[in-house]
């Protein structure tokens, strides 16, 4: 088994929205998306297709798309960026079959890097539903550091919710 995590490519955007538009209420639900929220698709991926070609420390988002033997199964993303300092962190893997297998970690292992690296990030914040045990796992064993559990809307696509805050600083970067 070969895993990839690389910059997404414009041809993959439309996997990213596809994800979200096509998954079941209850899916997102449990991830804490609320489906009202999210954009008409040719908009969605408009949006990201000018972000994408901008410089790192001009950019609104940046993806990393996560290959298993070279078929795309998931995603992450970095938010909110303020260059050189911070960035959220969202993780995403889009075939069921795959989840809560432990690829997560190991595509985020490849991922975290980049995003440190393209962006001089100084920590990294993630922020995932509480209630949404596989990520809050798999945030601990990479070294986050759990910082609260508190309720907010964590994204621009997301509901009102109780999410758990964790915080990775460059220097515990393993």
């Amino acid at each position: 088994m070969k895993i990839e995590a690389r910059e997404m490519c414009l041809n993959e955007i439309e996997l990213m929205v596809d994800y979200f538009l096509n998954a079941e209420a209850a899916f997102l639900e449990k991830m804490g998306v609320d489906r009202a929220k999210l954009p008409e698709r040719e908009q969605w991926i408009k949006k990201l297709q000018l972000d994408i070609v901008k410089p790192f420390n001009e950019r609104a988002f940046f993806y990393v798309v996560w290959l298993m033997d070279n078929e795309p199964i998931g995603h992450s993303n970095i938010n909110n960026i303020v260059f050189g300092s911070s960035a959220t962190m969202h993780l995403h893997v889009w075939k069921n079959e795959k989840r809560k297998s432990g690829l997560g970690l190991h595509f985020l292992q490849k991922t975290i890097p980049l995003y440190f690296k393209y962006f001089d990030l100084k920590e990294l914040i993630c922020e995932p539903r509480a209630a949404n045990i596989a990520p809050n796992k798999t945030l601990l064993k990479l070294g986050f550091e759990f910082l609260k559990t508190y309720e907010t809307t964590p994204g621009w696509i997301n509901f009102h919710q109780t999410v758990s805050r964790y915080r990775l600083l460059k220097e515990n970067l393993e």
